[in-house]
């Protein structure tokens, strides 16, 4: 099993999560971050003032699926995160030893 967990850009889930939907994905795991990469935030403007916003509004999505859909899964995420800009995020993805569902007591690729 892997554990693919991408960091992305807030505007994108909605693409994001029709795009793993239609590809198969059961369930995912989606929360509210905030960082920067090598964009290292932006200035804004307000009322004259001038702001330096250095962590940005990201969303990180994990998701668990057997070995044999983790490619296919990663290549879903990245061609419906690309924009081209820099902060479109990262996606990674990790060796999960064991998985347990908690209702059921299933373990292994039948948990997930």
């Amino acid at each position: 099993m892997q554990l693919i967990t991408a960091i992305i850009r807030p505007e994108k889930m909605g693409i994001i999560r029709d795009a793993l939907e239609s590809y198969g994905v059961q369930g995912l795991t989606v929360s509210q971050a905030s960082g920067y990469g090598r964009q290292r935030g932006h200035t804004e403007v307000y009322r004259g003032a001038e702001y330096t916003i250095d962590l940005l509004p990201k969303v990180r999505v994990e998701i668990l699926v057997g070995d044999d859909r983790a490619d296919d899964v990663v290549d879903v995420l990245v061609a419906s995160a690309n924009t081209g800009r820099a902060g479109d995020g990262k996606v990674w993805v990790t060796e999960v030893r064991e998985a347990v569902r908690v209702r059921t007591g299933e373990r292994g690729d039948a948990a997930v």
